[in-house]
């Protein structure tokens, strides 16, 4: 109890005494280039594979002749949109934007760095994580789109390319029977999981003491954190709007 309250006192500071709207312009996209465009090649990586694996094991496990081919591209398109794209997505971004978030908060606190803007009159969390927030809540929504698209098109490559289902085959299971809340409700989970992990990372970082060793703790605590937090988060949500 005495972290989770001092974590929200963490995020009431976020907001109270901020500078001006025009600093955080370039503070934010500064933190979207780091925290997005930098993330672009590991999520392409392991959204590609992940859309192919289930499309190959769906395959395996269709063993009744009387289950139309199709079925395949619609399990690989509703796993991937509920599921894969959101929250596989964003355990991997836990991992890289996590650590680097409480890494280089925490190297500027045993640094004073921090204590630095204090003395000079500066809300240190407003001013520098802050930026790392709302660029999170704005680029973890691109990257789970790019996430889901590639993950379905590494579904059609594996598919076609093992003769498992022909092309027409795997377009007419992606038409079938779409929901459209699915895509708005991995929107949703990718901005939520945005927050808890650029907060609770950050929150790590921030209040880390001591020295290098801690630094290293306090990256650590941040990714195993983050992800339980994505996990429940993603649980919470799947129960409210589904």
């Amino acid at each position: 109890m005495h972290y989770l309250g001092r974590y929200f006192i963490f995020l009431g500071s976020l907001f109270r005494d901020r500078e001006k709207f025009g600093v955080y312009t370039k503070l934010v996209l500064d933190e979207c280039i780091q925290i997005g465009i930098n993330s672009v090649f590991i999520v392409s990586i392991v959204s590609t594979f992940i859309g192919a694996v289930t499309c190959v094991q769906t395959a395996y496990n269709m063993v009744s002749p009387f289950v139309p081919t199709y079925i395949i591209s619609l399990i690989v398109r509703d796993m991937t949109v509920l599921e894969l794209a959101p929250t596989i997505t964003c355990v991997v971004l836990s991992g890289k934007v996590g650590s680097n978030i409480a890494g280089g908060l925490g190297t500027m606190r045993i640094t004073e760095q921090i204590d630095a803007l204090e003395v000079m009159g500066i809300n240190s969390s407003s001013y520098l994580v802050l930026p790392k927030v709302l660029a999170s809540m704005i680029t973890f929504p691109m990257l789970v789109i790019l996430s889901g698209f590639l993950s379905i098109y590494g579904g059609y490559i594996a598919g076609t390319a093992a003769k498992l289902i022909t092309s027409e085959e795997y377009i007419y299971g992606l038409r079938s029977d779409f929901n459209p809340f699915n895509v708005t409700f991995a929107l949703i989970k990718s901005v939520v999981f945005a927050f808890l992990i650029s907060t609770i990372s950050s929150f790590k970082g921030y209040y880390t003491s001591g020295g290098a060793l801690e630094v290293g703790q306090a990256s650590t605590a941040a990714v195993t954190n983050s992800c339980i937090a994505v996990l429940a988060a993603d649980f919470l949500l799947a129960q409210l709007l589904l």
